[in-house]
C-alpha cells in the first residue's frame, strides 16, 4: 500500500497574516519611493537651471545684457532662450523654469515645483547671476545645501 499524503491550501488566517504584512511593507516603502522620485526630478531641474544660467550668460554676450531674455522679449516670466520648464525632453513638467527678474548686469531665476512636485520638501530652487542658490517656500529646516 501506498501512503498517500492530503494537500492542503493556505488557510484562510494564513492569507490574512501575508496581506497585511505586505501592507505593512507598501506603507513603509511607497512614501519612501516617492521622495525619491521627487528628488531624482529636483536634481534634474537643478541641472535645467544652470543651463538657463548658461542660456542667460550666451543672451548677455550677443547683446550685453540680461534684459529681453524672457517670452515676448520681456524681463521677467518664462524663458524665451531656453526651456520654460523641465524636465527638457518635454515630457510633463515638474518645474516651470521663471526669470524672477533681470537688469543689464543681474539676474534671478526660479525653478517652480508643479504637479506633484509641489509636495517637495525643498519648494521653489533658485538662482543668480553670482552663483548665489538657493530655495524659497522650503519646509522649515531645510537648507539650500540639502536640495541642491
Amino acid at each position: 500500500m501506498s501512503n498517500q499524503q492530503k494537500q492542503q491550501g493556505m488557510s484562510l488566517m494564513e492569507l490574512m497574516i501575508v496581506v497585511a504584512i505586505v501592507g505593512i511593507l507598501a506603507a513603509i516603502a511607497y512614501p519612501s519611493y516617492l521622495n525619491q522620485m521627487r528628488s531624482t526630478k529636483r536634481a534634474d531641474c537643478s541641472g535645467a537651471l544652470t543651463g538657463l544660467a548658461n542660456a542667460m550668460e550666451r543672451h548677455y554676450s550677443v547683446s550685453g545684457s540680461y534684459l529681453g531674455a524672457a517670452s515676448g522679449g520681456a524681463n521677467t516670466g518664462a524663458p524665451a532662450i531656453f526651456a520654460a520648464s523641465c524636465p527638457l525632453d518635454g515630457n510633463t513638467a515638474n518645474y516651470n523654469l521663471t526669470i524672477q527678474a533681470a537688469t543689464t548686469s543681474t539676474y534671478a531665476l526660479q525653478a517652480v515645483p508643479t504637479g506633484g512636485q509641489t509636495e517637495d520638501k525643498c519648494g521653489t530652487l533658485s538662482l543668480t547671476n553670482t552663483g548665489v542658490k538657493g530655495v524659497v517656500s522650503a519646509d522649515s529646516g531645510v537648507t539650500w545645501q540639502s536640495c541642491w
